[in-house]
């Protein structure tokens, strides 16, 4: 059986679950991380050398690096539907994929971590309102990429929608200034009708 190893309250371990949920794969989530421990064990260092979450365990098959997992799951369970079939359409999930990891989280986990994990006595305001511009800046560019488009690819619900997905929903979850993008709350509202999205990803932040 799939082993999920992570805590409920990390958006990478979100962004498996969801993806898991779409797929409807029998699976076992173990608690790791933070106050579960568990990734400073020596056998789960031979998992992950990072010693992060989440990390997978399919039958043998160990992956971390949570998108890297959606991609093998998407391709492994729903090739040519939550896993693109054409060469195209998978460049083009890895791109919004990637994109979320590497521009939209450069803004958006500063304010996370300022806000959630950061008593108000210690809080750096300053890299909280810099980030809170970066991600602003991100989500427009978000915002018009959906104008027309029900999902991340156009028609279709694919694995792109789910980083993106997960992490738009924090954005939205945050005690800041939402600045109102038409397109991209309509997507985010599409999103909330998915079961997988409100049982693992519409959670408290902590």
């Amino acid at each position: 059986m799939l082993k999920i190893y992570g805590r409920r309250n990390s958006i990478n371990v979100q962004k498996v679950m969801w993806t898991v949920a779409e797929l409807g794969l029998p699976h076992e989530r173990i608690d790791a991380g933070m106050k579960f421990g568990v990734v400073g064990e020596p056998w789960y260092g031979d998992l992950n050398p990072n010693r992060l979450v989440p990390t997978i365990d399919d039958d043998g098959v160990v992956i971390w690096e949570s998108n890297a997992i959606i991609r093998y799951l998407a391709a492994k369970h729903a090739a040519g539907t939550l896993a693109p079939a054409s060469l195209v359409g998978r460049a083009r999930a890895d791109m919004w994929m990637d994109w979320q990891q590497n521009t939209l989280m450069q803004g958006l986990s500063p304010v996370f971590l300022g806000y959630i994990r950061t008593p108000p006595e210690n809080r750096d305001m300053n890299a909280i309102r810099q980030g809170e511009a970066l991600t602003v800046k991100a989500l427009a560019v978000l915002d018009a990429h959906l104008k027309g488009r029900p999902h991340m690819l156009g028609e279709n619900f694919t694995m792109a929608d789910i980083p993106v997905g997960a992490a738009v929903h924090r954005w939205y979850a945050l005690p800041v200034s939402h600045p109102e993008m038409t397109n991209l709350r309509a997507w985010y509202e599409r999103l909330q009708s998915r079961p997988g999205f409100k049982e693992h990803v519409m959670l408290p932040l902590s």
